[in-house]
């Protein structure tokens, strides 16, 4: 893949669309995004709706209840002899959590390979991943994949704030960064115990899903909101009815808060409610977000145009994230005729299953791809999240595990055609050194492994 070849391919507008804002082409697409590839684009923003049956958050709640108690009887009972059907059923619970996370995991990725609105699998594959959360821990192995479902998806559409104060809001996201365990250092739960304040969450949602880290912002702020933010907590399923978010007045902070230069007299949780809207909307948000979301999409160096015009949507449209899309999708500097950006393990798995559109896709085969790859769901180890930057994806390592699991995938389907899949997912934006090069292969999986490690495959 040397820079020549990347730079001297010129890409289709109806490439663009659909291989740039979404997760490549997927039978005719590349056809029907050709007449009008904007209108295309706009219609691709449709709400997402799991068409499985996984289990929620609650239900990960009561699984992870059971199996405290069963390792409480175990730890109780391991001076005596157990029996043999203790010991598997023991085995079982423990296994139980990673075998939902990754049928949770599979079963999103299946629908963004078959989605006929892949835009919008990638819209939410971006925010899943501006707000990481990894699987540190036996709870948060269930919970993490429940995040995007219950949180993001159902706001994808919608305004930044009312996504935002789900996602703080949503177990996952409490737990991952402690605030089930940040109390007011004045509440009264402080004057019972020696509890504090964490400021875990507020320091996150300030430098990674707000303002950013040059966002302008001090410690002290970072204070004043873990304090706003005390009392959001996580019922307990052996003591609470039912499970989730709950507000514990008794843990919060009194007084009123100052941010950002802004007094917060409200009390109790919509004190933290309203501090969290004003940062949604604050313009150094507006910045930050709108471009990370164009270096997303469009390009590693955005220009400054794009992120201007982004900014002014967002601001002028209580930073609703359906019309800030429009505005990029609508930009001409979205639209450059060459490829910009190299594709993330996660990218290129979804847009190779779109390619070849096998009748049936494994689930732990289709996880242990991204394993394998480096980007296992949910696995990112930090709350800033993966990289989105070609220099993270791009090493030599990296790029022998692509060529290898091209291979191993171009070998499964004995029928595959290359041929057939280069004018699924490029159409006639192909060079002639790839045409002619996997034209010429000795066989149908060279053929294909050297149609999915082509330039023109690996960028978009």
């Amino acid at each position: 893949m040397s820079e020549d070849s990347m730079s001297s391919t010129v890409i289709s507008l109806e490439n663009i669309a659909v291989n740039r804002f979404g997760y490549g082409a997927r039978g005719d697409e590349l056809t029907h995004a050709k007449a009008a590839p904007k209108k295309w684009l706009s219609a691709q923003l449709q709400v997402i709706n799991f068409t499985d049956e996984q289990p929620t958050s609650a239900d990960v709640f009561v699984a992870h209840a059971k199996f405290q108690k069963q390792k409480k009887l175990m730890k109780q009972q391991k001076k005596q002899t157990l029996s043999s059907q203790d010991k598997e059923k023991s085995k079982m619970m423990k296994g139980a959590a990673r075998k939902t996370y990754i049928k949770m995991s599979a079963a999103s990725l299946k629908q963004a390979i078959t989605s006929e609105h892949s835009v919008s699998w990638r819209l939410l594959d971006f925010f899943s991943n501006h707000f990481s959360v990894s699987t540190a821990g036996r709870l948060m192995v269930g919970l993490s994949p429940t995040l995007e479902r219950e949180a993001i998806a159902p706001n994808l559409l919608g305004n930044f704030a009312d996504m935002l104060l789900a996602v703080e809001q949503h177990p996952a996201m409490l737990i991952y960064l402690n605030n089930d365990k940040s109390f007011g250092p004045n509440s009264r739960m402080a004057k019972k115990r020696k509890v504090g304040l964490n400021e875990n969450l507020a320091r996150e949602i300030m430098e990674l899903h707000t303002l950013g880290v040059d966002g302008g912002y001090s410690q002290s702020d970072v204070i004043e909101l873990a304090k706003g933010i005390t009392g959001w907590s996580v019922k307990r399923p052996k003591k609470e009815h039912g499970s989730g978010f709950v507000f514990r007045a008794y843990a919060h902070e009194p007084g009123s808060r100052e941010l950002l230069g802004k007094k917060y007299a409200q009390h109790g949780i919509k004190q933290g409610q309203q501090m969290l809207r004003d940062l949604a909307m604050h313009p150094n948000t507006a910045t930050y977000i709108c471009n990370k979301i164009a270096h997303h999409f469009v390009s590693e160096n955005p220009p400054q145009s794009l992120i201007t015009k982004m900014q002014n949507t967002w601001l002028n449209n209580q930073g609703n994230l359906k019309k800030v899309m429009l505005t990029l999708f609508d930009a001409e500097e979205s639209w450059i005729a060459q490829p910009q950006k190299f594709k993330t393990p996660r990218e290129f798995v979804i847009s190779t299953y779109r390619a070849i559109a096998p009748k049936n896709i494994n689930s732990r085969a289709l996880f242990n791809s991204l394993n394998n790859l480096g980007q296992m769901p949910f696995n990112a180890g930090s709350p800033a999240g993966f990289s989105d930057d070609e220099s993270d994806w791009l090493g030599a390592s990296a790029l022998m595990a692509r060529v290898e699991w091209s291979s191993l995938v171009s070998g499964q389907k004995k029928s595959i055609n290359a041929k057939r899949i280069m004018a699924t997912a490029l159409g006639n934006s192909i060079s002639q050194n790839t045409y002619q090069m996997v034209m010429r292969a000795e066989s149908r999986q060279q053929a294909s492994t050297l149609l999915l490690m082509s330039p023109e495959f690996q960028r978009r």
